[in-house]
Order: structure tokens, then C-alpha cells, then sequence
């Protein structure tokens, strides 16, 4: 799909949708926040978070986090709405954001889902039914030790033996993920998502930004760069004050690149290179899960190029001489 397209397409939606859901996703950097703030003043739009990151306080620029000034009046939830140190399961963001679509709707707006984590999207798009398992912290220690010690698809693959489904959806390096999708199948026999239980259904839209390999790359390497000119740094020696290093949230992408330097255990720039390398890997992961939808309107991305400028001729180029 054409941007140029977008308008007509989401008119077309919007008219004949009776439980409209806008669904706006791409890997990180693509462009997703300023073409949700478009689509939201276009059809009177409040926009939801699907960024499972963006959900902590004080994680603003690790994050890329949207600020007052670009929401431009554009209503905006989910945001640092928990502290690091707070647990905040799925079962959970699910349940804040039902309840976030259904006041949106009363208010007349149209909701829209916007991030890059898959899975918080999929949970509200396909209904997914979680286990309610409180966090068992004695054995998170002994699987994040089991992790560090022998790697992560150690960790991963004691996973696939307990929940193969689960094991397929979640990356060996999102060690998080994994460790609570073991902990909840050690702790009640059931898998992390055991089926999927339509509490309500959506008429849902979806738009995706899709950039040529190369250009994405450079655009986080970019988005990178304006994160440490913004001050990530100094956040991340914010948080270490306040938070414990291995609290799962502080494995934030952002945020876990920059203490060894902080530590004094390695060079900044050593630090930059492995955040932008990072960040690419999760650009790869987002969009093999949303490579599992089949419905996306992708919008297709190109950086424009700059017009050449045309070289002067020289005016004893430029002038013929007569012919005799």
C-alpha cells in the first residue's frame, strides 16, 4: 500500500467496521510514531502502547519513548505507567488495555495499538487467555544463573521440552520470556498461552512500515546516535542509583548496553556499537512474529533521494564557437 493510499483505505475501514481497532506496527526506528500521530488526527484517534519497555518509568530515551511535544494533543496510555522494580505481567497489560479500549470508545475515539512487541499485540488482537501465575522469585534466580552459566539456549531448550508452542514464539535471546514461560508451566502445567478465549471481537486494520534491510539499519544506527546526544547515559546512572542492575526490567535494550561502561568495564564506544547491534537483532526478531500475520497493509519505505546538483559549465565549455 501507498501512504499516499492510507487515507482512502482507513475511510473505507472505519465505514464499514461496527468494533474498529487501528493497528499500527514495524520493527523499531521505522517511522511507527509519526505515522500514528498522522492516522490519529485523521480519524479522532487515542493511542495504546505496545511497547513492553515503554511501560517503565524512567526509561524515556532507552526507549525512544514518545514525548509530550510529538504526541501533539494525540492522546497516549500505557505509558510509564509501572517502576523498574515492579513485576507487570501480560496477563496484566491485557487486562489495563481492554479496559483503556472500552473507555476510548465511550469517549466516541477510535483505539489504536501501536509498538513493536508482537506478543502485547497479539494478546489483545487474538484474545489470548494467560495464566494468572504470581512470579515464583526463588526460581527465576536458578534459571537466569542456569542462563549466564550455560547460555541461552541451554535456558531455551529446556523450554521447548516443557512447552514446544511456546517455545517456537519466543526468541532463545529474550531470556525474559523465557524464563516466565517456564515459570508458569512449572507452576500450574500449563502452557504461557494455553489457548486463545475471544472476549470480544475486533474489526482490526493493520498497518505495517517496511524499509529495505540497509536503510532500516542506518536509521537505528542513527536513532541510536540521538539517544546518547539526548542524555542516555546519565538515565541509565539514574537508574542504577535507584534499581537494582538485575532486575528484569533493567535488561532493557538501552539500558544493559550502557552499565558495563558505567562499571568502567568497557569503552563508550565500544558500548554504542553493541546497543546498535542490539537493536538491529530486535529489528530481525519483530519481524519474524509479524511475519505470522497475514492481513498487514504494509507501507512500503524509502529514504528519498537528494536531488544531484547539476555541474556548472564552464563558460568557455558552455559558448561554440562558430562554424567557419
Amino acid at each position: 500500500m501507498k501512504h499516499s493510499d492510507l487515507k482512502r483505505e482507513l475511510k473505507s475501514f472505519l465505514k464499514k467496521a461496527k468494533n474498529p481497532l487501528i493497528v499500527v506496527l514495524g520493527p523499531t526506528a521505522s517511522g511507527k510514531t509519526g505515522l500514528s500521530i498522522e492516522i490519529a488526527h485523521l480519524i479522532k484517534g487515542e493511542i495504546i502502547s505496545t511497547d513492553s519497555r515503554q511501560i517503565y518509568k524512567g526509561m524515556e530515551i532507552g526507549t525512544d519513548a514518545i514525548s509530550e511535544k510529538e504526541q501533539d494533543g494525540v492522546p497516549h496510555h500505557m505509558l510509564g505507567i509501572v517502576t523498574p522494580d515492579r513485576e507487570f505481567s501480560l496477563a496484566e497489560y491485557k487486562d489495563e488495555a481492554l479496559k483503556k479500549i472500552e473507555e476510548i470508545k465511550k469517549r466516541g475515539n477510535i483505539p489504536m495499538l501501536v509498538g513493536g512487541t508482537g506478543l502485547y499485540i497479539s494478546s489483545i488482537m487474538e484474545g489470548y487467555d494467560v495464566p494468572r501465575i504470581a512470579p515464583d522469585k526463588k526460581l527465576r534466580e536458578k534459571l537466569y544463573k542456569e542462563a549466564e552459566k550455560y547460555g541461552n539456549e541451554y535456558l531455551h531448550a529446556k523450554l521447548a521440552k516443557l512447552d514446544p508452542v511456546s517455545a517456537k514464539k519466543i526468541h532463545p535471546n529474550n531470556v525474559r520470556y523465557v524464563v516466565r514461560a517456564i515459570e508458569i508451566n512449572l507452576s500450574s502445567g500449563k502452557n504461557k498461552i494455553d489457548k486463545k478465549k475471544k472476549t470480544q471481537s475486533f474489526d482490526v486494520l493493520m498497518i505495517g512500515l517496511e524499509w529495505p534491510r540497509d536503510e532500516l539499519y542506518e536509521r537505528i544506527d542513527m536513532r541510536v546516535d540521538r539517544q546518547f546526544e539526548r542524555g542516555l547515559v546519565k538515565e541509565v546512572k539514574k537508574l542504577l542509583k535507584k534499581y537494582d542492575e538485575n532486575l528484569p526490567a533493567m535488561s532493557s535494550l538501552g539500558v544493559k548496553e550502557i552499565v558495563p561502561y558505567i562499571k568502567g568495564e568497557k569503552s563508550l564506544d565500544e558500548c554504542v556499537k553493541i546497543l546498535k547491534k542490539n537493536t538491529r537483532n530486535y529489528a530481525k526478531r519483530q519481524l519474524t512474529w509479524f511475519r505470522r500475520y497475514e492481513n498487514i497493509n504494509w507501507i512500503q519505505c524509502k529514504t528519498p533521494k537528494k536531488p544531484q546538483k547539476q555541474k556548472k559549465q564552464s563558460f568557455k565549455k558552455a559558448v561554440r564557437k562558430p562554424k567557419k
